[in-house]
């Protein structure tokens, strides 16, 4: 089988009325018409896939005009772009009326535009709702401060037992996944919660193969303990000691601790936005430990540097690789994806599933529901190019 077979685009959906030989920058001008009357005095910005939804970045600052404030967004290639208003943090995010989250404020950009908008409320005027705990039976912490020598930390540690994990003596595959607070509980989840627990608990019950989930929580470095490389805006890297307190530390705590299948058929890893980035560059370190991933969203405009390298060491990926965008995170995140993508297909006889989603967006929503068609195939036999998410 050729590489050229291998890394099919199994499922490719594209929105229709944006292609990516638009070359042409437009503008767009925001205003908004109407805002709460409290917080008079703060800064008010927009926060979205046009400036990698940073929440308080000073060159998305409205002006005040009167009773309205502008702001001018220039040079941006034709392409649907989503943003929120915040004053500064991803606290005090614009709302609806009662509080509860709005959706984002959507722009299929094809010519310069002007966009007249409300804000109801500010979120951090109201009182949060008391969170309830979601995670399943099958869930359990396995330690609330699980030592990480390589990064002189600690960390909470949640892990996934299948079902029939007391009353068998099989064992199980291992899927190791970043962002833990967000992966089983509400409780935990800033923005709301993958489902994975629930998603296993319905998809093992169906017949598909079951594994065991480790859940590692991320920290306040998060951008640097996900990216391999220095960024001008978050410092330097910490990606490379991540991994390797993944690989030198918690894998062999597991393997020795639990039943499981070590080889690197059977150790997967999987993790969105910067998640995805560093998924991916673990699979391109340790192709001998790590020999499936779920890619999803992945940041990979913050590690200009994965390109070269996946240039240079994509051939060493034999495993199965899983990449997901949302049409709606923006044409310039989708390019660089598909470039790795496309440079994979090229270099290695990596197998490799890629969606890119018309709806989706750069959420947890988006990733939850994406996430039992990557497990289906990256635990199927062989390619396996149809999925059926009803199933």
């Amino acid at each position: 089988m050729t590489n050229c077979c291998r890394r099919l685009y199994v499922l490719l959906l594209v929105l229709a009325g944006i292609t990516s030989t638009a070359f042409a920058q437009y503008n767009i001008r925001l205003r908004i018409v109407s805002k709460p009357t409290t917080h008079t005095v703060d800064s008010i910005f927009a926060a979205g896939n046009f400036n990698s939804w940073q929440p308080g970045k000073t060159e998305y600052n409205f002006s005040k005009t009167g009773e309205t404030y502008e702001l001018q967004i220039k040079d941006l290639p034709a392409g649907i772009y989503e943003f929120k208003c915040t004053r500064g943090s991803w606290q005090k995010t614009e709302a609806a009326i009662d509080g509860s989250d709005v959706e984002n404020h959507l722009i299929k950009l094809t010519a310069d535009t002007a966009i007249d908008f409300s804000i109801a409320a500010w979120k951090d005027d109201f009182v949060a709702p008391a969170k309830t705990h979601t995670a399943s039976l099958n869930v359990q912490l396995l330690d609330t401060a699980f030592a990480m020598p390589q990064l002189d930390s600690k960390r909470r540690i949640w892990i996934y037992l299948p079902p029939d994990y007391k009353t068998s003596h099989k064992k199980y595959p291992v899927l190791y996944m970043h962002d833990g607070q967000n992966i089983f509980d509400e409780y935990s989840a800033a923005f709301g919660e993958w489902g994975v627990d629930e998603c296993m608990d319905s998809l093992i019950k169906k017949g598909t193969r079951a594994c065991i989930i480790i859940g590692i929580d991320n920290s306040p470095e998060r951008m640097q303990e996900y990216n391999p490389y220095e960024f001008k805006e978050f410092g330097k890297g910490k990606g490379d000691q991540y991994i390797d307190f993944l690989v030198k530390t918690l894998k062999p705590f597991i393997d020795k601790h639990f039943r499981t299948l070590p080889s690197a058929e059977n150790t997967l890893i999987a993790g969105s936005s910067m998640g995805g980035l560093i998924s991916y560059y673990a699979m391109l370190k340790y192709p001998s430990v790590f020999g499936k991933a779920g890619i999803f969203s992945p940041a990979f405009w913050t590690a200009e540097k994965i390109k070269t390298l996946t240039d240079s060491s994509g051939n060493q990926l034999h495993g199965k690789l899983f990449f997901y965008m949302g049409e709606l995170e923006g044409a310039a995140y989708l390019n660089d994806m598909n470039e790795v993508v496309e440079t994979i297909g090229r270099k290695s006889d990596a197998m490799i599933y890629t969606v890119v989603d018309p709806e989706g967006s750069h959420d947890e929503r988006a990733w939850r529901k994406w996430f039992a068609a990557f497990y289906k195939w990256i635990m199927a036999d062989g390619f396996n190019n149809v999925i059926d998410l009803d199933k």
